[in-house]
């Protein structure tokens, strides 16, 4: 079992032959109260997971944001968009089958972010990203990664999985930044930046 925090620096995935990060949040009402409130809390706010790989500093697919599978060989796989938050457990997850991973993929960054134009994290209450060893279908949990509430920023970078000649190591992130709604090449930039 590894434990990850930012400040142990990167921990080595011996023995992780998959790996799950999932994101959780809860909705809010909003400031506002009355029906407006409640029709805010029923819609929900939306967050997206995305896994971004990368070759060197390019990026060269992306799983999340209706990409399922975007490696198209199951190694890098997305749940599905949740966009409401509702419901227990994580909301939305990537899981990676190393194995599997294209050997011209150097890198993966994981980022949670308010994407959609409309969402935001401060209609988000209570985000947790946890990051799991998924070796042989298990899911325990080695980090738990919780962005700041007082955040006006709407994306985190949550960790970032790098190979190092046969195996991979990760390093949590856990870094906020503003990324332009509804703007891949914003979003690509910001992961490339950490």
């Amino acid at each position: 079992m590894i434990t990850l925090k930012k400040e142990d620096g990167p921990a080595d995935l011996d023995g992780v032959t998959h790996l799950s990060i999932g994101v959780s949040w809860d909705p809010t009402v909003g400031s506002s109260g009355g029906l407006m409130g409640k029709l805010k809390q029923k819609k929900g706010t939306d967050l997206d997971l995305i896994a971004i790989a990368m070759q060197g500093a390019d990026p060269v697919r992306l799983a999340g944001l209706d990409s399922l599978d975007p490696l198209g060989n199951g190694s890098l796989l997305h749940s599905g968009d949740n966009q409401t938050g509702k419901g227990e457990g994580d909301d939305e997850t990537v899981t990676v089958d190393f194995a599997k991973v294209p050997s011209n993929v150097t890198s993966i960054v994981f980022v949670a972010a308010a994407y959609k134009k409309g969402s935001s994290f401060q209609n988000a209450r209570n985000v947790s990203i946890k990051v799991y060893d998924a070796t042989g279908g298990s899911s325990q949990q080695v980090a738990d990664i919780w962005p700041s509430l007082l955040t006006n920023d709407n994306g985190c970078a949550v960790a970032k999985a790098m190979r190092v000649g046969a195996g991979w190591k990760l390093q949590v992130i856990n870094e906020t930044g503003k990324i332009k709604q509804g703007d891949e090449h914003a979003l690509m930039r910001f992961a490339i930046s950490k």
